[in-house]
């Protein structure tokens, strides 16, 4: 009864993919499931770095109810006891297991990945995991470094292996034992790449002849964008063969070849990480469960890779919040899907040519906080309410809204602004916003500008993106009683899609701003 889910995180992973049109990309298991799958275009994390925005998608509430803007906090202690996604479908009957990062490790799930409330056995780590900022990377003189850039020998690494492998490996273990007990499950599998170091199998590197890799199309620090937006990418400078370019702080810029091997490492980080996601989609293929699981496929956020200077999250820019996004669900995205067929044959990358177009893609802006009710809802759960303005002391509420409503692509055409009413009678106007939010402790960019501590946050940066502009306000912000005060602004940006898609030039300055 009611469908398995197999929900894939990745960290760090803008959507550099073929699906999303991408042409220099070499991802053809990520896009035969877009080719089964409704893709959202436009989706967008609720704050770009790692922890904050896994516990917002997982607890379905925003940063400034979970009170998560660092690394330093468990939320059922810290802000409210909240259930999480993997919790609700535990509490209705189904398996639920955890495979690599998926909750951000360390307090802020409280070591433990939220188990047991959310995870029906301990989660599993990698124990590869341990060694990813290791010196493991050979530079030209032969010695081993801590790098940024770092294709690898896998024989050469501890245990001849590398954590995203032995998470895929443990994931198909798991969907061998689902098939004989067959009880429902909910299975996470999180992956690390392409989160720094760029460290992969130095084969995918033949991918991407570095002739062929080019610059970001603005690398250049907008002029009218305010200090206070700036990330200062200190994780990368603190890598050896970035120390060792000696670049100036904060808005560098690091010298053109360099950014070229960093984009060349990205995308076959992406490629290497494709390889994984095939691996298991065929490992779904052969227990026989294609047809009766949903896959999710997403990230946590995106990451700089040049755009305005900047390199890593730790911004509000869509090279920072936005992410891939799609919905595999038998029957509805694709027609039903027989019991053994063949959904996802694994391709071989090296091989492979050709490009899938998604099935269905939707160009609604969506949010990550927007996961919980929309898995519900696939499920046949009951859909969780919508939170009252203040739920700290609420267990089971979403701040997000299910978009099952817009799995139906062919009814985009309706006419915008008007009311659409679900089901429960809850109402929508249909021009969807995303909210995304990023904490800074000064105006200008200084060496813990990416990851204030929040004892540490003065400023907090409020940013709203509809498909026709990005509006972001930063105000005066009071880490002790996690109050914004939106009459103290200290600067604004204001970016219009239609003629600025990078967001190169800030208009904030250009307009009235009444509130």
């Amino acid at each position: 009864d009611g469908m398995n889910v197999l929900f894939i995180v990745v960290d760090d992973l803008r959507p550099v993919l073929g699906c999303y049109g991408d042409k220099l990309v070499k991802s053809p298991n990520i896009d035969q499931l877009a080719s089964q799958s409704i893709v959202f275009s436009n989706a967008y994390a609720q704050q770009a770095v790692c922890a904050p925005s896994r516990v917002s998608f997982l607890t379905g509430r925003r940063p400034d109810t979970t009170r998560l803007y660092d690394f330093y906090s468990y939320w059922r202690v810290h802000a409210g006891n909240y259930s999480t996604m993997p919790q609700y479908f535990k509490e209705n009957g189904y398996m639920t297991l955890s495979v690599g990062k998926v909750f951000h490790p360390g307090v802020s799930s409280n070591f433990s990945d939220d188990y047991p409330y959310s995870w029906s056995i301990p989660p599993f780590h990698p124990s590869a995991e341990k060694y990813e900022n290791y010196k493991t990377c050979r530079g030209k003189d032969g010695k081993l470094y801590a790098n940024l850039v770092c294709p690898v020998d896998v024989t050469e690494m501890p245990g001849g292996t590398l954590p995203d492998i032995q998470s895929t490996e443990e994931a198909i273990r798991l969907l061998n034992v689902m098939k004989t007990s067959r009880q429902k499950f909910f299975l996470a599998v999180g992956y690390h790449k392409p989160h720094i170091p760029l460290r992969y199998p130095q084969e995918f590197l033949k991918l991407y002849p570095l002739e062929n890799t080019t610059l970001a199309p603005d690398p250049w620090v907008p002029k009218k964008l305010p200090p206070v937006a700036y990330n200062p990418w200190m994780d990368i400078r603190q890598r050896d063969d970035v120390k060792a370019l000696n670049v100036s702080f904060p808005y560098g810029p690091l010298p053109d070849d360099f950014q070229r091997r960093i984009r060349q490492s990205y995308y076959a980080a992406v490629s290497y990480l494709d390889v994984q996601v095939g691996l298991l989609l065929n490992a779904l293929d052969n227990v026989g469960l294609s047809n009766n699981t949903i896959v999710v496929f997403t990230a946590d956020h995106g990451w700089s890779l040049g755009e305005h200077g900047e390199w890593a999250k730790y911004s509000n820019f869509d090279v920072a919040t936005r992410v891939p996004l799609m919905f595999y669900v038998p029957g509805m995205t694709t027609s039903p899907v027989s019991q053994g067929a063949r959904v996802f044959p694994y391709l071989d990358p090296f091989s492979h040519i050709g490009g899938s177009a998604p099935q269905g893609q939707s160009n609604k802006v969506v949010e990550l906080v927007s996961l919980f009710p929309t898995l519900a809802e696939l499920a046949g759960l009951q859909v969780p309410p919508v939170c009252p303005e203040a739920s700290f002391s609420v267990v089971l509420c979403t701040e997000g809204t299910s978009i099952v409503r817009y799995f139906n692509v062919s009814e985009e055409k309706v006419e915008e602004g008007k009311e659409v009413c679900d089901d429960t009678g809850r109402c929508f106007n249909e021009e969807p916003v995303a909210f995304s939010q990023y904490p800074r402790p000064a105006d200008t960019p200084q060496w813990n500008s990416d990851k204030p501590k929040l004892k540490d946050i003065r400023i907090m940066g409020y940013s709203m993106r509809t498909i026709d502009y990005r509006y972001t306000v930063w105000v005066q912000f009071d880490p002790n009683n996690f109050s914004a005060n939106f009459k103290d602004v200290h600067a604004g940006e204001l970016y219009m899609m239609e003629t600025d898609p990078n967001q190169d030039y800030n208009v904030y300055n250009n307009t009235s701003h009444g509130w």
